[in-house]
């Protein structure tokens, strides 16, 4: 018993199992198993390393104790393997090999052919590379020169040239039309200083609204938007236009004519202008605009402010409302990608309706003509299918508020005001009638004096 307790648990477990090999026969124990039976010596032995020393000995000593490995069944081929290799399959390409060409001669106009294909490949190429460098040149940013021969241009297109253009021919028709001999060198220079005073207008509204134009596409092709002039020319030739004009209005006509084309470049420039963003109102403003030039041929020519006088401005006031309408209801998206306040995009309408309304006061005005003595009662007679034309074509904007409709009011419009004035001044009051009448009227009023006087 004290041996016993003397020995360690692990010493006393390594000779009971050196005495079961003993009892079991086998003495040829491998050298593997006596270097783990010294490792368990110096160590506590547990059940799991027990049990994995068992099985060393089992695979290694005993032959008719060892585990014999069973042979695989062969594995049956899943379907999803045989599509995948049937996958494969289908995606394998097969490269065909090139056929080696059969070299024969070949005949001049063939060799010739060729190489006006090659010279015509080139040519292409060399045109394509020249557009793609073209592209990014027009995007860069680049330096614009002002040449001489371009400058009358340019300044042609900055002050609307065909819009100073019809302000002359109306200004040229209330000179006509005034009751007075024609005197021409008048005349021209009341002519000049109204283009001149024109231009100088619509130069300086093209200066206030370059960031607006450029968002528009009827005016994004302007001068100053593009930059082929710059600011402080533009302005310079605005000044000197109207510096000029007015002067010459003043001094060579008479200075009721000079004031009120003072006026009317104020009233276009300092008032109608900035209103285009503002209110709707901006179109009577302009209105009133296109109808003063008209009244300065009149006073040009009578220098004074008379019923005539006022009676074209009111020609001209009305007209406008059919032309401008009719021209902004094309150009709505125009406008409001500017940012300019007009009757056609906020008030539609309100836009045919004013057209209507003024087309019909065109016959009324007519009508009032040779009531003032100024024409003769065959001008509203003849006016008259003029006039129910242009009523008519507004009738049909009012009612179908359609593109097309507007574009027929709008060119007709451009022929009726020269028809309508021509047909006035046919239809004018000779300067010798009126003196006739006049000496009668002077005549009649003396003999009533005499009569009354005892």
């Amino acid at each position: 018993m004290s041996a016993a307790r003397r020995c360690s648990p692990p010493r006393a477990l390594a000779g009971l199992f050196v005495w079961r090999l003993k009892n079991t026969g086998i003495r040829q124990i491998p050298c593997q198993f006596v270097q783990l039976c010294h490792v368990a010596n110096d160590r506590l032995i547990t059940f799991q390393y027990f049990n994995f020393l068992k099985r060393m000995y089992v695979t290694q000593c005993n032959k008719d104790l060892s585990q014999r490995t069973k042979p695989k069944s062969d594995s049956v081929a899943s379907p999803f393997r045989e599509l995948q290799q049937l996958d494969q399959e289908k995606k394998v390409i097969h490269k065909i090999r090139p056929i080696s060409p059969v070299h024969q001669p070949l005949s001049e106009a063939s060799i010739s052919s060729e190489l006006r294909e090659m010279k015509s490949g080139a040519q292409t190429e060399g045109s394509v590379a020249a557009i793609r460098t073209e592209a990014k040149g027009d995007r860069q940013w680049k330096e614009m020169k002002l040449q001489l021969d371009d400058l009358p241009g340019i300044l042609a297109r900055l002050s609307k040239i065909k819009l100073t253009a019809l302000v002359v021919s109306t200004a040229s028709a209330g000179f006509a039309m005034a009751p007075v001999p024609f005197d021409l060198t008048c005349f021209l220079l009341a002519s000049l200083g109204t283009g001149l005073a024109s231009c100088a207008a619509n130069s300086i509204n093209q200066f206030f609204e370059v960031p607006f134009d450029s968002n528009m596409n009827r005016t994004k092709n302007r001068p100053l938007v593009r930059g082929q002039i710059s600011p402080l020319l533009a302005v310079c030739f605005a000044a000197s236009c109207g510096v000029s004009g007015i002067a010459l209005l003043t001094l060579g006509v008479n200075p009721l004519t000079g004031a009120l084309g003072a006026f009317n470049i104020f009233l276009y420039t300092c008032c109608y202008t900035p209103m285009k963003r503002m209110s709707i109102a901006n179109t009577w403003v302009g209105a009133v605009v296109g109808a003063i030039p008209p009244v300065m041929g009149w006073t040009a020519a009578t220098g004074s402010l008379d019923a005539g006088a006022l009676l074209l401005g009111g020609i001209l006031y009305s007209w406008q409302f059919p032309h401008f309408n009719a021209l902004s209801w094309g150009l709505r998206e125009d406008y409001s990608r500017g940012g300019y306040c007009m009757m056609s995009v906020t008030h539609p309408g309100l836009c045919r309706r004013v057209a209507l309304r003024h087309c019909l006061a065109l016959i009324g005005l007519s009508t009032v003509a040779p009531v003032l003595d100024i024409t003769t009662w065959t001008f509203p007679i003849i006016s008259l299918p003029i006039n129910l034309y242009i009523s008519y074509l507004a009738f049909r904007f009012y009612r179908d508020a359609d593109r097309s409709s507007s574009r027929k009011l709008f060119f007709c419009s451009l022929w009726h005001l020269p028809m309508l004035l021509l047909v006035m001044f046919t239809c004018k009051k000779s300067f010798l009638e009126k003196e006739d009448k006049g000496d009668l009227l002077g005549e009649s009023h003396g003999r009533v004096m005499e009569i009354r006087l005892p």
